[in-house]
């Protein structure tokens, strides 16, 4: 098989998880919560970044706060399954 076709599996302290939100959002009071717990279990690194100082954020994900990134790309919006974004991480 060809290396280009081969996907290479990433440790999960290789991988970033992003949370968008803003400030007052109970959504993203809970999703912080659940994003930071399973990146402390798997030993993947988060970040938070607020939709309210990100022009490029706000025009993408407005409607959808919370979002959780996975490696830049959109994992999931609202409501987080830790089940789902432990699978991801490890995955």
């Amino acid at each position: 098989m060809s290396a280009l076709l081969r996907r290479t599996k990433k440790k999960p302290a290789d991988r970033v998880v992003t949370l968008v939100g803003k400030p007052g959002c109970h959504l993203c009071d809970d999703a912080r919560a659940v994003v930071r717990a399973v990146c402390e279990e798997t030993g993947a690194s988060w970040e938070e970044k607020d939709i309210t100082r990100d022009e490029e954020l706000y025009k993408e994900y407005w409607e959808q706060i919370p979002v959780v990134l996975v490696d830049n790309e959109q994992h999931t919006f609202w409501r987080v399954d830790p089940v789902r974004l432990r699978s991801a991480l490890l995955s």
